[in-house]
């Protein structure tokens, strides 16, 4: 009865539908599920490393691991060291800029490439990944007054760091 209420174009509309009313279903059944919101991350995990980070590199792990090395140095004994950095390790991300000229203005646009990866995270593509800079260093050391052992540190430390040797200062410790 309602297939004469509209008239020729009810009959082909309903005609349709008869025809295609499970493909139509799971067309709503995906859009039902792109609605849906994502699944939030498990609680016990950490959240993934932000890029603009610097990979974990801690100024303090390198001291103490310099520390545990060098103590082991003949005659060097308890070893402190102290490092100053100039710059700290840093990525450097690829970019994509675009130009548009209008008349006499010039305007630029730079935004960040990034790659997406599954369940919906990006990650910036990273081109280059630069090392820290050190400015300096000092070593202290109960050794420390002898020139072998300050000649075998300070090679050491200039090994591991890239600093020259007259960025380095080893003092006799107490």
């Amino acid at each position: 009865m309602k297939q004469q209420a509209f008239g020729g174009w009810g009959k082909t509309l309903f005609a349709l539908f008869e025809r295609y009313k499970f493909v139509l279903l799971v067309i709503l059944a995906g859009a039902a599920l792109l609605l849906l919101p994502s699944p939030k991350e498990e609680e016990g995990q950490p959240p993934p490393a932000e890029p603009e980070q610097t990979g974990g590199f801690q100024v303090e792990d390198l001291e103490r691991r310099l520390e545990e090395a060098l103590s082991q140095v003949d005659g060097a004994g308890e070893v402190r060291v102290v490092l100053t950095v100039k710059s700290t390790a840093r990525q450097v991300l690829a970019q994509d800029g675009r130009s548009t000229q209008r008349g006499s203005e010039l305007d630029s646009t730079l935004t960040t490439v990034v790659v997406s990866q599954g369940s919906g995270t990006q990650e910036p593509v990273t081109i280059q990944q630069l090392s820290p800079q050190y400015q300096g260093a000092l070593v202290v050391c109960s050794g420390g007054d002898d020139p072998s052992v300050r000649l075998r540190i300070v090679e050491a430390v200039s090994a591991l760091t890239g600093l020259g040797a007259d960025k380095i200062s080893v003092c006799k410790g107490k």
